[in-house]
């Protein structure tokens, strides 16, 4: 992903008629408007997708495949697009490479169970880098202890960027994995992921992208990353919680075991043994959030629709607003200066707690995350117990920013 281009005077992003879509922004907190500054957590649903949601239930309800009546027919049609407009969206080759999911975390866990079992031996390698989520850490770690496999950790710069010198060296023919994040979840950064593939492919590695972060924010080509893996959740893309992506090259996909067994994901069971569905149903046992994987279509339709390209020069714009009201405020610490990286403003006030400063906010109205971000390795590697963290998406606006800065000066006055 490349750095993001300034916006233009003949491309004009309409922010205010964007956040007439998304009917949750307007509303009170205690007696404030709300300034949602919380979307690296979720990210508000325009009307169209709660619009979806309403009438698959109220039309549509069926389960998909193999039912005998038209509404089951109705439902497997609006699923099985749903499939084909992720595959679109992320310019997959095949739309059967595209594994429906709860999210990024059980996509990353499906990958790395599957590989625990199939593919690492004693001795192998797996390569994360400082700045994951615990869900690119965890499962790898797992992964590593069940397979007598050793995790290894590439460090980031003092800017919060992957020191890919460094990076570079750990690669090995023992390294088996990398796994990394495209965009930090804390610090924004965003990885020059087509580099860290090709660089793994060097010796052989197979490669998992963490896209939760990245796929809200700018356009994703798997086929140009050229990834093994790659895995989001429609919850950070303005769709449904409980539905995620998990995309993967055909022939790993085919060599990777199930994670999960039953109904859907067989094609025979005697008592004896079972033989599994082909792709992508092989990897979905059960019945799916067929309702969630309609809505992620619907968001991914209503971000199709809007001029994408201003979206994201306008979240840069807002980015670079809030570094320089900061700069005015000397008791700010930014964790995060990466050259390129997304809009997320992740620091501390003086000394008080993140807590403290995050409850202080929302008693004027606006919404941010405290806590380690579930990072808590990074953490440790800063020195810091976590921190505030506010991250903007194409809703938000330049009065948002100011309006959080006015009240980080008003919150120092209580603490």
């Amino acid at each position: 992903m490349s750095s993001i281009t300034p916006i233009t005077k003949n491309q004009q992003f309409n922010v205010d008629k964007i956040r007439q879509d998304f009917p949750l922004l307007n509303q009170k907190i205690k007696g404030k408007p709300l300034v949602y500054l919380d979307n690296a957590a979720t990210t508000q649903k325009p009307q169209v997708v709660i619009d979806a949601l309403s009438q698959f239930y109220a039309n549509s309800n069926s389960n998909v495949h193999r039912g005998a009546h038209s509404l089951s027919d109705h439902a497997t049609e609006l699923f099985e697009k749903a499939r084909n407009n992720v595959q679109h969206f992320i310019n997959a080759k095949f739309s059967h490479q595209i594994i429906w999911t709860k999210g990024t975390t059980e996509a990353i866990n499906m990958i790395a169970s599957g590989l625990a079992q199939s593919h690492l031996k004693p001795g192998d390698e797996i390569i994360i880098s400082t700045m994951e989520h615990h869900a690119n850490i965890v499962p790898w770690q797992v992964a590593a202890q069940r397979s007598g496999a050793k995790l290894i950790v590439a460090p980031i710069n003092e800017k919060g960027e992957l020191n890919f010198p460094v990076y570079k060296t750990l690669l090995n023919e023992k390294t088996a994995i990398v796994a990394m994040t495209h965009v930090s979840n804390t610090l924004g950064t965003i990885n020059d992921v087509k580099e860290i593939v090709h660089c793994a492919q060097q010796v052989g590695a197979i490669t998992v992208i963490d896209g939760a972060q990245a796929i809200g924010h700018d356009s994703v080509d798997v086929q140009d990353l050229d990834c093994d893996f790659y895995v989001f959740s429609g919850h950070k893309l303005f769709g449904p919680t409980g539905i995620g992506v998990l995309y993967g090259k055909e022939d790993r996909l085919e060599q990777l075991p199930p994670f999960q067994t039953g109904g859907e994901m067989i094609q025979t069971v005697t008592f004896q043994e079972a033989t599994w569905n082909a792709l992508p149903y092989k990897f979905e046992a059960g019945t799916p959030n067929i309702a969630g994987a309609i809505g992620l279509s619907a968001a991914i339709d209503y971000l199709s629709g809007i001029d994408r390209a201003g979206a994201i020069a306008h979240e840069h714009r807002l980015m670079n607003y809030c570094i320089e009201l900061a700069q005015d405020m000397d008791d700010i610490r930014l964790y995060g200066t990466a050259q390129n990286k997304m809009a997320i403003f992740s620091f501390l006030l003086g000394d008080a707690h993140p807590s403290d400063v995050g409850t202080l906010l929302n008693q004027q109205g606006i919404a941010v995350r405290t806590g380690h971000h579930c990072t808590m390795p990074l953490m440790n590697e800063l020195g810091i117990p976590g921190t505030v963290r506010a991250s903007f998406s194409l809703y938000n606006t330049e009065e948002e920013v100011a309006m959080l800065f006015a009240a980080l000066t008003k919150a120092k006055t209580f603490l």
